[in-house]
């Protein structure tokens, strides 16, 4: 199934008002330990924070659990993706140059260039709709990587990127205590009261069962 909510009306000065007025780091990704208060999305470890005329696209199966989560806005997106990471070095700078191999085998070229969030990976792809841009983004926190995927004009022009930079500035990871293997997916779910009436939606258009 396809879940999909427009953001709260919240305006973007107040957004930084309330990280600049906190202790701790004044710009995310934040681990859920040093986060400022904020309205947010809790898809279990991501909290997306609400940004005006973001739209929050998430891919789920049946059971609720998340496959795919995508931002919007306008002709831009950003795709995020977290995992788990050791608690003493980061895994973006290897994560990267795996990217970059990946897409040379696939006939696209990479090029490497340092960005607000490091250094980040720009890419030019072949696709049946023609030529798409994209470009990498990783953040190493505790014990896990943020990798977000900009895609339209965002990906050649950061700033572009607008309020989906100011999402990723304000996203929450919630690692949890649980011990993952390095690079693992952080498991992600729909809100509960979303999972609920999705599956009543499913049963209802499933009829009666025969006995």
């Amino acid at each position: 199934m396809i879940f999909s909510r427009k953001r709260a009306d919240e305006t973007r000065d107040d957004a930084v008002l309330d990280v600049e007025e906190a202790a701790g780091p004044t710009r995310g990704p934040y681990d859920v330990s040093e986060a400022p208060d904020a309205p947010r999305l809790d898809l279990g470890s991501l909290q997306i924070p609400a940004v005006p005329d973001v739209e929050v696209r998430v891919q789920a199966d049946p059971q609720g659990v998340i496959q795919q989560v995508v931002l919007v806005h306008g002709q831009n997106a950003l795709q995020l993706g977290v995992f788990a990471a050791p608690r003493s070095d980061g895994i973006w700078d290897e994560v990267r140059e795996e990217i970059r191999q990946s897409l040379f085998n696939d006939g696209a070229a990479a090029q490497e260039v340092e960005g607000e969030y490091g250094t980040e990976l720009r890419a030019r792809l072949r696709t049946p709709d023609g030529m798409t841009d994209l470009r990498f983004v990783g953040i190493d926190g505790p014990r896990w990587m943020v990798r977000g995927v900009f895609q339209g004009q965002a990906a050649t022009d950061p700033a572009a990127a607008g309020p989906l930079a100011a999402c990723l500035d304000g996203l929450v990871v919630d690692r949890g205590q649980e011990a993952k293997p390095v690079r693992e997916p952080l498991p992600l779910r729909l809100p509960r009261e979303v999972a609920e009436q999705q599956a009543a939606q499913e049963q209802a258009a499933a009829g009666p069962q025969e006995v």
